[in-house]
């Protein structure tokens, strides 16, 4: 689970706002956009361009500006090397994304007493702060998704640099959310292939687990389960600390356990010792009517990148299938 990440490095350049623009547009083969809509399309690292004539000295974001999907290190590079006619360059302050699932306000109440901040819109902090500043961003959204101003619930504007933020915020979340939310669900997760197909199985289940930030994975390891009297089989066994209700954790990870008609493995979520039995999760005539309702949502929820790599491995376990 991410609990935290940065947000884009946004660099302003000061200069004729024209020539600026054109040469910006040749040499990142970009074009200008709303810069709204350049942070919501921005990634962790990445960088926004604000060109503003040479007179502007506040770091108040223009309407319009450009994404460029590199490093600032890297775009500032290439604007030395490439000789623009810039007559001043200017930093906005870091930006560091938290997700809080819930009880925002009194996580941003937290984070202020903690580092003496201010707590405002994203928007005003960007506006107030400077490149030494850094402001603390708090979401309810997934961190591997697009994260757009309107998706901020709120901001503290923290007037320390971001090495020391980040350095205390990275041992500090955990007991921010443990006071937040001190309610959290532990959970095991066995998963069985009569196949004996676990590295693959294994992965796929990672993969949902971090993509859709469904907990913090505590412990991992090997099994015996007894489906019937005097049988034993092997299970991967998972155990996970969670935000979220165990049925919908059950209810997800069930959209695992088949690829159209294809079975790859049976998942089983417990709650201390007592099994969640699919009956408790909706109205579903079968298991199978529950796995492809479950398989839906996770189509709905995954990322891409991560729906993308979950069908390469369940078209080769689906080639490999014995049934």
């Amino acid at each position: 689970m991410r609990l935290m990440r940065f947000g884009p490095s946004i660099v302003f350049l000061r200069g004729d706002v024209e020539k600026l623009r054109n040469a910006v547009k040749e040499l990142f083969n970009v074009e200008e956009i709303p810069t709204e809509e350049a942070i919501r399309e921005s990634n962790e690292f990445e960088t926004i361009l604000l060109v503003t004539p040479p007179d502007e000295t506040k770091t108040v974001p223009p309407e319009t500006g450009f994404h460029i999907k590199q490093g600032a290190k890297v775009v500032l590079s290439e604007i030395v090397n490439s000789k623009l006619s810039v007559e001043r360059v200017e930093i906005e302050s870091t930006i560091i994304i938290l997700r809080v699932p819930e009880k925002v306000d009194e996580a941003l109440k937290l984070l202020a007493e903690k580092f003496n901040g201010q707590i405002m819109s994203q928007m005003d902090a960007l506006n107030l702060g400077e490149a030494c500043d850094t402001v603390i961003s708090v979401t309810r959204k997934k961190l591997s998704s697009s994260i757009g101003p309107e998706d901020i619930d709120g901001a503290v504007l923290v007037r320390k640099d971001f090495l020391s933020v980040y350095r205390e915020l990275l041992i500090d979340t955990p007991m921010l959310l443990l006071k937040l939310l001190p309610g959290w669900n532990e959970l095991t997760i066995k998963l069985y292939d009569t196949e004996k197909r676990y590295e693959e199985n294994i992965e796929r289940l990672l993969l949902v687990i971090e993509d859709l930030d469904l907990g913090f994975i505590v412990g991992e390891g090997w099994d015996w389960d007894y489906p019937r009297p005097f049988m034993r089989v092997p299970v991967y066994k998972l155990k996970l600390l969670t935000w979220e209700k165990p049925e919908k954790v059950k209810f997800l990870l069930k959209g695992l356990e088949y690829r159209g008609y294809k079975r790859l493995c049976d998942i089983d979520v417990f709650t201390g010792n007592k099994k969640i039995e699919w009956i408790n999760l909706g109205k579903f005539n079968s298991k199978f009517e529950l796995a492809q309702k479950a398989r839906e949502e996770l189509e709905k929820l995954l990322s891409d990148d991560v729906k993308k790599k979950l069908h390469e491995i369940e078209e080769k376990l689906a080639r490999e299938s014995k049934d």
